[in-house]
C-alpha cells in the first residue's frame, strides 16, 4: 500500500520532518522564503496532505490539489486559507491555538513596554554615539503602573495579556464578542466595558481579534478619534484588523501618543510613514518565534496532518463538520 503524499512549504526542524517522514512520503521547499503560486500549485497536484507554513491555500491552489485531504495549518489564525472552499471539497483544515499563546503574549507586552519606555530610542540613542552626559529630561517615558490596559478581545492570548498586566499593576478594561465566565473575570482582574467606554479609557489598547470580514478595519479613524492623545495601539494579532492609513494619519496629527506594531496591513510592506517615526515600535510579525513555540507548533500541525490521514480525528480541527458528515 502506497504511503500518503505531504508537502511541506517550509524547512520546518529536522525533527519534525522526520516525524512525517517515517510515515508519508515528504518533499520540502528548501528554502525558507516565499514560495511562488506556481510552485505550490505544482507542489499539491499529488498530494494528500499539505503543512500550511507562512503560504496561501487559495481557491486556485485547491483546484490544483485533487487528491488533497488535509490543511494542517502552522498558526492559530487561518485566514491565509479558504476554509469554505476547503470546506465544500471536504478537506480538514486545521490549526495551532494553545501552544503559542504565553509567547504572544510575552511579545505584546514587550512592545507595550517598548513603547511606554521608549526602549528602541534608548537603544539607538547609544549605539549613534549620542549618551555624552547625563541629562534631566532625557528620553522620558510613561509609568505602567495604574494606567489603563484595554484588551479588545480576551480570548487565550488577550487573557495572557491581562495577567502580565496585573503583574504591572495596571488596571485592566476589555471588550470581547466572547466573555469569560464572572470567576475568570475576577482571576484576571479585568472589567467588562463597551467598546466606545474601552477605546476613551485605554492608556494602551491590545488588540486580540482574528482576522475576518467584521474584523477587517475594526480599528479606523472613527476608533483612533476616541483614543487619548497620551494613548498607545498595541497590535500583535492580524495586520488588517487596523487600518494603516488612519493609523498613520492619527499619530502625524498626534491624536495618539504611539504605537507598537507586530503585524501590518500589507506584510511584508510597511507604510513608509511608520518607517520613519520613533515613536512607533516595529517587529516583523515574530509574535510565536522562540524555538520552543515554534516546534510546538510544528508538532501540533503534524499531529493534526496524521490523525486525518490515519482517519481519526485531529486535535485542533477548524472544519469539524467535514469529520461529521
Amino acid at each position: 500500500m502506497s504511503r500518503p503524499k505531504v508537502f511541506i512549504p517550509r524547512p520546518l526542524q529536522p525533527q519534525v520532518i522526520e516525524r512525517v517522514a517515517a510515515r508519508c512520503e515528504v518533499s520540502v521547499h528548501p528554502q525558507d522564503a516565499p514560495i511562488s503560486f506556481q510552485q505550490l500549485a505544482d507542489a499539491c497536484r499529488d498530494i494528500d496532505g499539505l503543512i500550511a507554513c507562512s503560504v496561501r491555500v487559495t481557491q486556485e491552489i485547491l483546484d490544483h490539489s485533487p487528491r488533497l485531504r488535509v490543511v494542517a495549518n502552522v498558526g492559530v489564525g487561518y485566514d491565509n486559507i479558504d476554509v469554505a472552499a476547503c470546506t465544500r471539497r471536504r478537506i480538514v483544515v486545521t490549526n495551532t491555538p494553545g501552544v503559542l499563546t504565553e509567547a504572544t503574549a510575552d511579545l505584546t507586552f514587550a512592545l507595550l513596554v517598548a513603547a511606554a519606555r521608549r526602549i528602541v530610542e534608548c537603544d539607538r540613542y547609544v549605539r549613534e554615539g549620542r549618551w555624552q552626559s547625563s541629562q534631566w529630561q532625557l528620553l522620558w517615558g510613561c509609568d505602567l503602573a495604574s494606567k489603563t490596559l484595554g484588551i479588545l478581545g480576551l480570548g487565550r492570548i488577550g487573557q495572557a495579556v491581562a495577567r502580565r498586566a496585573r503583574g504591572f499593576s495596571m488596571r485592566i478594561l476589555y471588550h470581547s464578542v466572547d466573555r469569560p465566565t464572572a470567576a475568570e473575570e475576577r482571576a484576571l482582574g479585568a472589567q467588562f466595558v463597551d467598546r466606545d467606554t474601552l477605546l476613551r479609557e485605554a492608556d494602551f489598547l491590545s488588540l486580540h481579534v482574528p482576522l475576518t470580514p467584521e474584523t477587517r478595519h475594526l480599528i479606523g479613524r472613527t476608533e483612533l478619534a476616541l483614543m487619548k492623545p497620551t494613548a498607545f495601539l498595541i497590535n500583535a494579532a492580524r495586520g488588517p484588523v487596523v487600518d494603516e492609513a488612519a493609523l498613520v494619519a492619527a499619530l502625524q496629527s498626534k491624536q495618539i501618543a504611539g504605537a507598537a506594531l507586530d503585524v501590518f496591513e500589507r506584510e511584508p510592506q510597511v507604510h513608509p510613514a511608520l518607517l520613519a517615526m520613533p515613536n512607533v515600535v516595529l517587529a516583523p510579525h515574530v509574535g510565536s518565534a522562540t524555538a520552543e513555540t515554534r516546534l510546538a507548533m510544528a508538532n501540533l500541525a503534524v499531529d493534526n496532518l496524521l490523525a486525518v490521514l490515519d482517519g481519526r480525528r485531529p486535535p485542533t480541527p477548524v472544519n469539524p463538520e467535514v469529520l461529521d458528515r
